[in-house]
């Protein structure tokens, strides 16, 4: 009863942590698309350097809200990345899967109700702000790009998780939440053009329901463009070659520590707790 009890509670932090990713995240994309004067060359509320700040704030926060319960994966690809390498329990790996899906719409939800009024008056028949919440390619007709570019960015994200939360590399003990951000921040400014560094199955694929439900046409899943299986396949695949990466290229040659890295919940517990990392992914 009482290991039911820890794995609902971790259930229920990964899908309030994945809450608070898309509620800060999409949020920040919402304030840089809706609330434009229409001048011509205009920098919206930021523009591109707030959405990948604000992106990297909220990966730092969904970190703090689920990280001493559930490890904070907040991202399918970490998830299933920390299952193949570092042992964590392939039972958990659906529930945490869907968990953050969950939390993704309804924080997707929660950010349409806000903006409604303003989706409204910007795009009255939500005919070209679904990018609001999911990413689309630059490059349609060539989607060979957009599943590179999130292979790489996805990679890039799991090689950096795993070398800040290594315990046999440079200890981060507090600050790993934000140095997991600041990952995040640079993918996005690096990298963020082609496919809109999605970087996480959970933070696409979940708002991206949400602008069905919503009734956004040019949506990625109902519209016939077959976009949405870039950002839940390429993100998966990057993970696991970016940790496959940093083991066999970095932590193998790493001499263990003389004491465990003070953190919690340790990434190599085999217990059934769940393993510190996150996204933003993602985003």
């Amino acid at each position: 009863m009482a290991n039911r009890k820890s794995a609902i509670g971790e259930y229920i932090a990964e899908f309030l942590g994945t809450m608070v990713l898309i509620l800060l995240g999409c949020g920040v994309v919402a304030m840089t698309v809706l609330f434009g004067t229409g001048v011509p060359g205009e920098i919206v509320k930021g523009g591109y350097t707030n959405i990948t700040l604000g992106w990297g704030i909220a990966v730092i926060m969904g970190i703090y809200v689920a990280g001493k319960v559930s490890g904070a994966h907040l991202n399918p690809a970490v998830t299933l990345s920390l299952a193949v390498f570092r042992g964590f329990p392939w039972r958990k790996v659906a529930p945490y899967c869907l968990a953050q899906v969950a939390g993704a719409f309804a924080g997707a939800a929660v950010v349409y109700l806000e903006y409604r009024p303003a989706f409204l008056k910007a795009d009255p028949l939500l005919e070209k702000t679904a990018g609001v919440f999911s990413t689309f390619p630059m490059f349609p007709n060539t989607p060979a790009a957009g599943f590179w570019d999130q292979v790489l960015g996805t990679a890039l994200l799991l090689v950096c998780i795993f070398a800040i939360v290594d315990e046999y590399n440079i200890p981060s003990t507090d600050l790993w939440p934000m140095t997991v951000g600041l990952a995040v921040v640079g993918i996005g400014m690096s990298f963020g053009a082609l496919h809109g560094y999605a970087i996480n199955p959970a933070r696409d694929f979940g708002p991206r329901l949400l602008t069905v439900v919503a009734g956004f046409k040019n949506n990625g899943l109902t519209d016939g463009s077959g976009v949405f299986w870039v950002p839940i396949v390429g993100p998966l695949v990057g993970g696991l070659v970016g940790a496959g990466i940093y083991d066999f290229g970095i932590r193998r040659f790493l001499a263990p520590a003389k004491q465990s890295l003070t953190i919690d919940v340790r990434l190599t517990e085999k217990d059934g707790r769940a393993a510190p990392s996150s996204v933003k992914e993602s985003r």
